[in-house]
């Protein structure tokens, strides 16, 4: 007579789970089970760290199993966690989704959004880490603006990440930032013509494969509006905060809006917000003027509750220093433009925020 399915469930049921308790089937770590012909093969998924706890439960389960009337072979199979996991052997013990996670190694995440492009994010993300790391801050910065990647540019790096076993890929750094970006992977002329779930999968790989080490806090520099990229990251990763980067003038702030109201439905705090081309002061008369408006990201800030960070002038040093691959954090950071980000980093650092 043939062993049953249910015969092998009920031998598994009495080996112990040395890691977690509880028995190896409950615990969801037995998967696969196939019973044919006389022949039982399953795997037992488990944490590759601690595999030699796990070596012994293997050599039981297969002499409970080989035991069982009707069993001719065993066949038994350690691996480790993946994301496409065979099938839980218990059927009344349903898979439960996975929520946001940290990543492995930082501390800190922070979101650099804004609800439409050309407010100067990116550059204002460069700046910030810049300015944390000059404040002895471990910083990591994740260009995730997959359409249009320019930390490479900004930061001053280039060449290919490299891959030493194939799974994790060893991050670029300069100025004392850690930094990846899809743009690394790509010719500077390259389009990206991605769907969705590439968006996806290229952004979760360069979050959780990335060997980040330790980092008091990692930036991720989104793309602007409120799509597919910033939906994964708030559902995948732990976010602790989101600052906001808008420029004062009326469609800005109405795109802002929208992107503070995506974060809410999110459930990721919104640590505060930065008007960034706020004024501008011609560099031959001293007349300030404000090109695109002034206040309206305080008077937005102060209307959500939510704190005004800084208020970042309009000048052509940040623009030249950025396209050089040294922010004016680090080629100037004794001037007026690089003490704006300075004291974003301070307030950040002092909140326990970064």
């Amino acid at each position: 007579m043939e062993a049953s399915r249910e015969a092998v469930l009920e031998a598994l049921k009495a080996i112990i789970d040395p890691v977690g308790g509880g028995d190896i089937v409950t615990a969801g770590i037995a998967r696969a089970l196939n019973v044919e012909d006389g022949a039982v093969r399953f795997v037992l998924e488990i944490d590759p760290k601690h595999v030699d706890a796990y070596e012994p439960v293997r050599a039981d389960a297969e002499i409970k199993v080989k035991a069982l009337a009707g069993v001719e072979s065993v066949s038994v199979v350690l691996t480790a966690h993946s994301s496409a996991a065979p099938p839980n052997l218990n059927p009344t013990r349903k898979s439960e989704p996975k929520g946001p996670e940290k990543i492995p190694g930082v501390s800190k995440l922070i979101a650099i959004a804004s609800g439409k492009g050309g407010v100067g994010k990116s550059t204002v993300a460069a700046n910030l880490a810049c300015a944390l790391a000059q404040q002895g801050r471990r910083v990591g910065l994740l260009d995730a603006d997959v359409y249009g990647p320019s930390q490479p540019r900004m930061l001053g790096v280039s060449g290919r990440p490299s891959s030493p076993d194939g799974k994790t890929i060893l991050p670029m750094r300069n100025h004392g930032v850690t930094m990846m970006s899809i743009g690394l992977m790509t010719n500077d002329d390259q389009a990206v013509v991605w769907r969705g779930p590439m968006l996806m999968g290229a952004l979760q790989q360069m979050m959780m494969q990335v060997q980040w080490g330790a980092l008091d806090v990692l930036l991720v520099d989104l793309p602007p509006g409120t799509g597919d990229v910033q939906m994964t990251l708030a559902q995948k990763a732990h976010v602790d905060g989101a600052i906001i980067v808008s420029t004062p003038q009326d469609v800005a702030l109405l795109d802002a809006r929208k992107g503070i109201d995506m974060f809410n439905q999110l459930n990721v705090p919104i640590t505060g917000m930065i008007e960034n081309m706020s004024t501008h002061i011609c560099s031959s008369c001293g007349h300030e003027e404000h090109v695109f408006g002034h206040g309206g990201v305080a008077t937005e800030a102060a209307k959500l509750g939510v704190p005004l960070l800084a208020e970042v002038p309009l000048h052509l040093d940040i623009r030249i220093a950025a396209d050089g691959g040294a922010p004016i954090v680090v080629s100037q950071p004794d001037g007026p433009q690089a003490q704006a980000f300075a004291r974003i980093a301070t307030t950040l650092v002092e909140q326990g925020i970064a």
